[in-house]
């Protein structure tokens, strides 16, 4: 069969350029690719950087989906079933929502982990037998987990390839993520799969894109331990209770840790708990960002603005604690109420939302009534935090104190988000590739 994978694209937020969407390949669809390509054609197609052809005739169309894509996906189906093709939707908003999904709008759907479900969709499609829903039956192992077919990817349409998963889901369960839905699970992935993907990559630059890297401390112990004579320099993913394990934080430094994202959310305790952010103590954050700094690694800190208990007086404080405590980048959402989980649940039987529209569900829109603050005024709010933040007076308020993050900060702060437009219309010219080269070379001194 000639199988054709699709990722349709992403809605770009207003602070983004086209580099976010050249970021880093699908490894969803990659994985897709390599549980089925030993007896068919398979093909991948990357609607943020291609366009989608739909003239070729393949037998099986799978197109991922996440819920703000959605409205897209439908309409990438309809060509395909237009022209004979059999599409099977999967992803992330299929597996926790599938029921906001018109019946009519794919031929098939997949709900859960591709490992336990697309062998099974490629076998009856063949015999002609399809069902309307294949669902992965029982706990997927790490073992099971099969490595996304790097050797796909055509890398100089993306900055960053060396990306690496060692683990799927997360252990907690707050109330606006994805991880709250009851289908979700937290696997980890045998440790000589994950050394096996760094040595294929090619680089000692290494992206890991887990939900949260520090997920099961002991293991990832074992991980940091196992990378250690690498000489990696690398970037992942924490929940910011990873801070108070001292052991931890050394080993992320001596195995070449350069930067952790951390979901702080909110500075206020009643938003934080409003949403059972469990493993977050907002009293304690301060001490845990000396620990990370005192050993060289930067912070990207994600906020989320709108929370039951923010204020429109939420917005300047938040910027001033982030320049005081000078986190080197920030992103932050608005909060955003996902089909499927716990947050949309409370807040559909609340009456709080005001949008069905799933395009718009990309935490740069306001979708749901906010209780401390208008909607105007939150959404004003959330771009107000953007500018502010990365003025060019608090890019150098916010300068590391470690000398050595200093270049790599402003690399960031000045060519990705400042001047990005600049820099993306330079990427096109050289090639992203070559850009995630340059950046890495300079990184390399550092």
């Amino acid at each position: 069969m000639y199988i054709k994978l699709v990722q349709p694209k992403m809605i770009k937020r207003p602070m983004d350029t086209d580099l976010k969407l050249h970021m880093a390949p699908p490894l969803g669809l990659l994985t897709v690719a390599n549980i089925v390509r030993g007896e068919h054609r398979v093909v991948l197609e990357n609607e943020n950087i291609e366009q989608v052809c739909y003239d070729d005739k393949p037998d099986l169309v799978g197109i991922s989906v996440t819920v703000d894509t959605l409205p897209r996906a439908m309409q990438i189906a309809k060509r395909f079933r237009q022209h004979g093709a059999v599409v099977v939707a999967g992803g992330i908003h299929v597996t926790t929502a599938h029921e906001t999904i018109p019946a009519d709008a794919f031929d098939v759907l997949c709900i859960g982990a591709a490992e336990g479900t697309w062998p099974d969709i490629v076998r009856d499609a063949q015999n002609g037998c399809l069902k309307k829903i294949y669902r992965c039956s029982g706990k997927l192992c790490g073992e099971d987990i099969v490595s996304p077919a790097y050797d796909m990817i055509d890398r100089s349409k993306y900055l960053y390839t060396s990306v690496i998963h060692t683990s799927r889901g997360c252990p907690f369960r707050c109330d606006f993520c994805y991880n709250s839905a009851k289908s979700h699970q937290f696997v980890n992935r045998p440790i000589p799969d994950i050394l096996r993907e760094i040595r294929a990559a090619g680089t000692k630059h290494i992206m890991f894109i887990d939900d949260n890297f520090a997920g099961n401390p002991q293991r990832t112990k074992e991980l940091l331990r196992a990378i250690m004579p690498m000489k990696l320099k690398w970037q992942a993913a924490v929940s910011i209770n990873a801070a108070k394990d001292p052991e931890l934080l050394d080993m992320m430094r001596e195995s070449g840790c350069r930067s952790l994202f951390i979901g702080f959310e909110s500075i206020n305790p009643a938003s934080v708990q409003n949403v059972h952010k469990v493993q977050n103590s907002t009293k304690e954050y301060e001490q845990a960002i000396e620990a990370i700094h005192a050993r060289g690694i930067m912070i990207n800190g994600s906020f989320v603005f709108g929370l039951d208990g923010d204020t429109p007086e939420t917005f300047d404080t938040t910027v001033e604690w982030i320049v005081r405590n000078r986190i080197e980048t920030v992103t932050s959402h608005i909060l955003t109420p996902y089909p499927g989980t716990a947050l949309y649940d409370r807040m559909q039987a609340d009456g709080r939302i005001t949008s069905h529209d799933l395009s718009l569900y990309n935490t740069a829109h306001v979708v749901f009534r906010p209780l401390g603050m208008t909607a105007k005024e939150l959404y004003q709010g959330y771009l107000g935090v953007y500018k502010k933040v990365y003025s060019l007076k608090n890019i150098f308020r916010r300068l590391p104190r470690c000398k050595a993050q200093r270049i790599p900060y402003l690399l960031f702060n000045l060519v990705y988000r400042k001047y990005g437009r600049c820099t993306d219309s330079l990427c096109k010219c050289v090639t992203y590739r070559r850009m995630g080269r340059l950046a890495a070379a300079v990184a390399r001194y550092m």
